[in-house]
C-alpha cells in the first residue's frame, strides 16, 4: 500500500508559474515568488530523460575566425532608428517595438517599411489589427510606396509562414504580435501562450533565414510590455516608443539591446504627412522672446547621450483656497515640491507658502533628472519675485535638502550643446571641467550664489557669489 500510495503521489498533477517557474501542488491565482497574478498553470509531473548526443549542425571554431560580415548592420532608412539601433538592422535580429495606443508606432514602421524595402531586399508588412486597404491608405499618406514592399492581413501564424516562403523577405513587421495565433495552441490570441509560441516560431524562422524582424508590442496600462516576461529574453532588442499624444514629439529608447548601446534616444515629430526624424530636437523645447519673462529658466537635460535645450516655466498666483494648489506638467511633482521647500528654507523666500504655483516644460518634454533641479528653483525664484532672469542663460545642477549644489553627469556635453545654440551664459556645480570658448560659466555651491542672478539679489548680469570662469 505504501508503493501504491507514492506512485499516486507522484502521477498527481503539479501547478507552475510560466513567469518564474515556481511549482506548487495546488493552483493559486498570485504566484507569492514573483507577485504576477494569473500565471500558475498546470503541468503534469516532470519525467526524468536522457539526451542522447546528437549530430552537431556546424563546428565549434576558435572566436577569432568566427566571420562576422554575416551580422553586418543594415540601414533602416530612418537616420534616428538607427541611432538606437546602433547603426541598423543585423540579419536574422529580432526587435520589439511597444509603446501606448495612437503613439505612433505604425506610423513609424511602415516608413521603415518603404525605405528599407530595394530590388535585393524586399519588405513584408503583416498586420493583424487593420485591414491592407487601411494601411495602403496610411501609405499613401506619408508616402510609403514601393515595389518591392508587400502588404498582407493575416491573424493566423501558418498563415504569416506562408507568406514569408512566397515572398522571401529581408524584413519582416508584424503589426502586432498580440493578434497573431496559432492553430496548434488553445487560448485566444495575445493570452501567454499564443504569444510565447507565435514569437517562438517567428525567432526561429528569423535566425534560419537571416531575416530581420520588427515586432510590435502592446503595453498594460501602467506602461509595461504585455504578455510574459519571457517575450523580452527572446528578443535581441527592446525599443520602448514614448509621447504624449497632445505634443508633437516622440522618443524611441533603447530598453536592450544586443547589438549596441541602450543609452541612444531617437528623437521623431509626429504630423499629418507621417513622422519624421529630429536630428536636432531643441527647437520644440524653447520659445524664442524679444524681451526676458519672469518664472522661466533654460536647462540642458541629457536623453540617452543626446543634450536637448529645454525650458522650465512657473507662475504664482495669490490662492483664493485654504490650501494653495500644486500644479505640474513635465516635471515630477515631488522634486518641484522638493525645490519650494528648499527656497522657502534655505532661500529665504516665504511668499511661496501661500501661493498658487503652477510649473511646466515647453513642447512636451519630460524632464526627471535631478540636473534640472537648479533650473527649476531658479524658475519659481523668478515667478515669486516677479523679475526675469538674465537672457541667454541656462542652469545646470542638482540641489540637495541642504541647499547646496550638486555636481552632475555629462556638464560638458551640455555646456557644448548650449554654446552650440547660441547661450553665452551657464550656472554650473563646481568643477565643470573644460568650458567652451567664448561662454561664460559660472560656478555656484549653494542655492544663496545661484539667486544672485535675479536683479532684486544682485546684479541682473551675473552673480555675485559665484565663480566665473571663461
Amino acid at each position: 500500500m505504501a508503493v501504491a500510495r507514492t506512485k499516486s503521489a507522484k502521477d498527481r498533477p503539479s501547478y507552475r508559474c510560466t513567469e518564474c517557474g515556481w511549482t506548487t501542488v495546488k493552483w493559486l491565482g498570485r504566484c507569492p515568488e514573483c507577485q504576477a497574478w494569473g500565471t500558475v498553470e498546470e503541468y503534469g509531473a516532470p519525467a526524468v530523460r536522457t539526451t542522447a548526443v546528437g549530430r552537431v549542425s556546424t563546428p565549434a571554431l576558435p572566436i577569432g575566425q568566427i566571420d562576422v560580415r554575416t551580422a553586418t548592420a543594415r540601414s533602416t532608412g530612418v537616420d534616428e532608428l538607427d541611432r538606437v539601433l546602433g547603426g541598423g538592422l543585423v540579419p536574422g535580429a529580432v526587435v520589439l517595438v511597444a509603446g501606448e495606443p495612437g503613439v505612433g508606432k505604425s506610423t513609424l514602421l511602415l516608413d521603415v517599411a518603404a525605405k528599407a524595402a530595394g530590388p535585393e531586399h524586399r519588405t513584408l508588412y503583416v498586420t493583424g489589427e487593420e485591414s491592407a486597404s487601411q494601411v495602403r491608405l496610411r501609405a499613401d499618406r506619408i508616402k510609403a510606396i514601393d515595389d518591392h514592399l508587400y502588404l498582407a492581413a493575416e491573424t493566423d501564424l501558418s498563415a504569416v509562414l506562408g507568406h514569408l516562403d512566397a515572398v522571401k523577405p529581408s524584413l519582416l513587421i508584424l503589426d502586432s504580435v498580440q493578434t497573431v495565433a496559432s492553430p496548434e495552441i488553445d487560448g485566444a490570441p495575445g493570452g501567454m501562450a499564443q504569444v510565447r509560441e507565435v514569437a517562438g516560431a517567428l525567432i526561429r524562422t528569423s535566425k534560419e533565414r537571416g531575416m530581420s524582424t520588427l515586432l510590435v508590442g502592446h503595453v498594460t496600462k501602467d506602461g509595461a510590455i504585455a504578455g510574459p516576461r519571457l517575450l523580452e529574453h527572446l528578443v535581441d532588442v527592446v525599443l520602448s516608443f514614448e509621447g504624449d499624444r497632445h505634443a508633437r514629439l516622440r522618443l524611441v529608447r533603447g530598453v536592450k539591446n544586443r547589438y549596441g548601446t541602450t543609452d541612444e534616444v531617437g528623437c521623431f515629430e509626429l504630423h499629418d504627412e507621417g513622422i519624421t526624424g529630429l536630428a536636432d530636437p531643441s527647437g520644440l523645447f524653447l520659445t524664442r522672446r524679444d524681451q526676458p519673462v519672469p518664472g522661466t529658466c533654460l536647462t540642458v537635460t541629457l536623453e540617452g547621450r543626446r543634450p536637448l535645450v529645454a525650458e522650465v516655466q512657473a507662475l504664482t498666483v495669490d490662492s483664493q483656497i485654504p490650501s494653495p494648489r500644486r500644479t505640474t506638467s513635465g516635471l515630477e511633482t515631488s522634486r518641484v515640491s522638493m525645490m519650494l521647500a528648499v527656497l522657502e528654507q534655505r532661500g529665504r523666500i516665504s511668499a511661496l507658502g501661500k501661493r498658487d504655483i503652477y510649473s511646466a516644460t515647453v513642447g512636451g518634454v519630460k524632464l526627471s533628472e535631478p540636473a534640472a533641479d537648479l533650473a527649476i528653483a531658479l524658475a519659481l525664484a523668478s515667478a515669486a519675485s516677479d523679475t526675469p532672469l538674465p537672457t541667454n542663460l541656462v542652469a545646470i545642477g542638482e540641489v540637495g535638502l541642504a541647499g547646496e549644489v550638486r555636481r552632475v553627469t555629462g556638464v560638458q556635453r551640455r555646456l557644448a550643446e548650449a554654446h552650440r545654440l547660441g547661450f553665452t551664459h551657464a550656472l554650473v556645480p563646481t568643477d565643470p571641467g573644460k568650458i567652451p570658448a567664448g561662454m561664460k560659466v559660472t560656478e555656484v555651491a549653494d542655492m544663496g550664489a545661484a539667486l544672485s542672478v535675479l536683479p532684486r539679489r544682485g546684479r541682473a548680469d551675473a552673480p555675485q557669489d559665484g565663480k566665473d570662469r571663461r
